[in-house]
């Protein structure tokens, strides 16, 4: 497995004072923790991973720069992690990218490219402006410093509750549960590490059946979980592992949604409410005395698919 534990705590030590120690709340009406990676800078648990990696650059990758692919979570990171580090980024989106993102990743200081139509083209895309400019790609998830960076979340959890029974997050391409899964299950190998993907985005569940990465067409309004495909990296460690894939509906991720803001008071993002998603919905289930944590992983969402969705209450 290229993911250990002990890569983990250094990256614990990489992040340590630059980032938040982001809450772990408890929400009694559900009986399960809340990991509140919303508060996080940038407003998701991405800078974790990108800082981590950008960190580690050599003089020579720092001078030619870094790129990414993003449809805004993983762009903003980025660009945060580069302006923090003195480091020029360039990120590569689509043209119904967010607008709201796309102006965040540009407020951080960051070039950003719409050439490409979509996610599913948004990779290619990237190769040839990485080819074009001789950049260093910082991957938006299938990188091990990366991954390794996501998984201090996960080590966090395990730090600041109980040990965990259950823990569940969203899933796009795969870094944020494979981080997880490392950290969670070195601590608790007995430990369900679950990832939810929306039913029109599992390149996960794709990637497990078929035991290797499968491009998927993502068709849902969680626009954080359209990963085009699971990393491999992130799939070998899920698999070795034993992390678990459930498939939630939209209409479960919009109540969700609307039960974290009520309950709750999160202003998550779509994305940010599949854990919770699967829970309430009945996707998982629990057993009476078990710790269960649900990562609420960012909170950018638009304003206007804040109003829609809320608006269905």
């Amino acid at each position: 497995m290229n993911v250990a534990f002990e890569d983990v705590e250094r990256a614990r030590d990489v992040l340590a004072g630059r980032i938040h120690r982001t809450p772990t709340l408890s929400s009694a009406s559900l009986g399960i923790s809340l990991k509140a990676e919303l508060f996080q800078k940038t407003g998701s648990f991405k800078v974790r991973g990108a800082l981590n990696k950008v960190a580690s650059l050599s003089p020579e990758e720092r001078e030619r720069g870094v790129i990414t692919v993003s449809a805004g979570n993983a762009g903003q990171a980025v660009a945060w992690a580069a302006r923090e580090e003195g480091v020029d980024a360039l990120i590569v989106t689509w043209r119904t990218a967010d607008a709201l993102k796309l102006a965040a990743m540009r407020g951080y200081g960051a070039t950003v490219d719409t050439e490409a139509e979509g996610p599913t083209t948004a990779f290619a895309r990237m190769e040839e402006a990485m080819a074009e400019t001789g950049r260093t790609l910082v991957h938006p998830f299938d990188d091990p410093l990366v991954i390794a960076g996501q998984g201090t979340v996960g080590l966090e959890i395990v730090e600041d509750r109980p040990m965990p029974d259950v823990v569940l997050t969203g899933v796009g391409g795969g870094g944020l549960i494979s981080g997880i899964a490392v950290a969670v299950k070195s601590r608790n190998p007995n430990a369900r590490v679950i990832g939810v993907e929306p039913e029109g985005s599992d390149a996960l569940r794709q990637g497990l059946e078929a035991g290797h990465p499968v491009p998927v067409t993502p068709h849902t309004a969680a626009d954080a979980l359209t990963g085009p495909f699971v990393g491999g990296n992130c799939l070998e460690i899920c698999r070795e592992l034993g992390v678990e894939s459930v498939l939630v509906s939209e209409e479960e991720l919009f109540e969700a949604f609307r039960w974290l803001y009520a309950r709750t008071k999160l202003a998550c993002e779509l994305g940010g409410a599949a854990g919770t998603a699967a829970l309430l919905s009945g996707k998982v289930r629990v057993r009476a005395g078990e710790t269960v944590v649900a990562v609420v992983s960012g909170g950018n969402v638009a304003p206007q698919q804040a109003a829609a969705i809320l608006g269905g209450l």
